[in-house]
């Protein structure tokens, strides 16, 4: 059986609805920084917050048959001596993971910051034993940078993740004159 191509764009306001779905699926909101029960309705909201006029968030989907099965984000750093950095968020849904989903988004997601968007250093967290994820970032270069203990609560336990980072593997140079 072939699977359908993936198809990467930018998210809008009517993927609302995915992204509740995925992002409150039992099995993806536990490796996730989100709350259970999303709403359609606040996702609707930070969709358009994001969207906004002077906002440099990049939020994209992964559609495969005309169905959203992924997300990613890449956000700013907060403050003027941070500009160079981004966050980088990922969520698959579940019935989607190993199926190349995350590696499209993450594929996409380093080309517009090391292309378009002048970001020297993407950063993120991860479980410590979400192993697929970790390899998946090991693969576009991402490196261990610490361990962050109790960083997060995680049915109702707290659970480290590890700090991660990639700098921009050719950074951009002026031309020789």
């Amino acid at each position: 059986m072939t699977t359908a191509p993936i198809t990467i764009r930018r998210a809008t306001t009517q993927d609302a609805p995915a992204y509740a779905r995925i992002m409150g699926d039992p099995e993806v909101m536990p490796n996730l920084l989100q709350l259970p029960y999303p709403g359609a309705e606040q996702w609707q909201t930070r969709l358009a917050e994001a969207g906004a006029p002077g906002k440099t968030d990049l939020l994209l989907v992964a559609e495969r048959d005309g169905r959203v099965v992924g997300s990613a984000g890449l956000h700013p750093a907060a403050g003027l001596r941070r500009r160079h950095c981004a966050l980088l968020g990922l969520s698959v849904a579940s019935q989607a993971q190993r199926q190349g989903v995350g590696r499209a988004l993450t594929a996409a997601m380093c080309d517009w910051a090391d292309d378009w968007a002048q970001i020297l250093r993407i950063e993120l967290t991860v479980f410590t034993d979400n192993a697929a994820a970790i390899a998946l970032y090991r693969g576009f270069g991402f490196e261990v940078e610490g361990t962050h203990r109790a960083y997060a609560l995680r049915h109702g336990a707290y659970a480290d993740v590890l700090a991660m980072a990639r700098l921009h593997p050719s950074p951009p140079r002026l031309p020789n004159r």
